[in-house]
Order: C-alpha cells, then structure tokens, then sequence
C-alpha cells in the first residue's frame, strides 16, 4: 500500500470520529431565497447540541474577459450597505446545472455570453451555511443579451487584468468570491 492511499485511509478513519449526527430538524424561517433551520445533533462524544444553518440552493460566479479586460459589476449590496465592485454572479434556480446558471447570470448582468471554463467549487462559509458557489471564467465573448432581473441595478465595469489582480491582491475588492477568483487565476498564470 502506498503511503498516500494510506493517509487517505487514515483521513478517512479519523474524519468519522467527527462526524455530529442529526437527531431532530426545525424549519425556523423559510424565504424566497434561503432557510434557515435548527439542528438538535450528537457529537461525537455523545453529548447534543445546536446547529443553526442557513440552507442556500447554491450560486455561480463568472469571470469574464474581453480582450484584457476583466468585465466586473458595481451593484449596491443592502446587507452591508454599500456598493461593491464584484464579478457578475447569480444564484442556482431549483434543478439547474450550474454551468447553465453561468450563462445565464453572464447574460442577465453584462450582456455577453462566451465559452465557459470550470475554475473551482468552494463553500462560501460552511460554519453556519451550506451555500457552495461554482466559479467559472469567461472568454470569447459575443454580444447577446437577456433582460435583466427586475429588482437588480448594476454598472458594468471593464477592468484591465493588471489592475483586477493588484486589487485583489491589496485587499480593494472585499468581496470573498471576486477576490478569490482573481487571485486563482493570477496564480494559474504562473
């Protein structure tokens, strides 16, 4: 046995002594784009607890060039009451794949739709929610646009490539997914 499949093994061994386990399930708030439930859950010491989690039906992020231009939205984010500067992005409708949510969300928020590269799927904070986020990037873009979503209001705004990464890279952009995507790509290029 290889020393890798080993650890893997191992890894595998002592992940399931973490493992908490469900025991009784509370629907505390259903919206129209997320829940939130609470968990009663044993540990794995036997002990319960509570689990708060915000279920969310997942997102895409894209990021699209034009030439050497990083195309990025400027929308206002209620949350933290402020505008962002972010890659355009959109939430998975019930059943779609996310490559089709990518075309889509490109669409919707920048006008173009292009040839779609699978860069990476994180958990955008798997403390308290179950969210995944699947970021793609965009080239070969070709104007065709679909209507925007009605309670949506955004700028486009074409970035060059040098500038997106030193952005991302001084901390300007505060935004997880942008950031993150930027700064994955950056190092692709190495």
């Amino acid at each position: 046995m290889s020393d890798q499949s080993s650890q893997q093994r191992t890894g595998a061994i002592e992940d399931a002594g973490l493992e908490e386990k469900c025991i009784e399930k509370e629907i505390v708030f259903a919206g129209r784009m997320l829940r939130m439930d609470r968990d009663r859950i044993r540990l794995p010491n036997g002990a319960e607890a509570t689990r708060e989690v915000v279920r969310h039906p997942g997102a895409v992020g894209i990021l699209p060039f034009k030439g050497d231009e990083l195309l990025l939205v400027r929308q206002y984010r209620y949350p933290i009451q402020q505008a962002t500067l972010e890659i355009p992005a959109g939430k998975l409708e019930p059943g779609e794949e996310p490559l089709v949510c990518a075309e889509r969300e490109l669409r919707e928020e920048t006008g173009y739709r292009g040839t779609l590269e699978h860069l990476v799927s994180i958990y955008t904070t798997p403390g308290f929610t179950d969210e995944i986020i699947h970021l793609y990037k965009a080239t070969d873009l070709v104007w065709d646009p679909l209507q925007a979503d009605e309670d949506e209001f955004l700028n486009v705004v074409n970035i060059p490539w040098v500038q997106a990464k030193e952005k991302a890279l001084a901390g300007e952009l505060n935004d997880a997914k942008t950031m993150l995507g930027i700064i994955l790509l950056a190092g692709k290029e190495r």
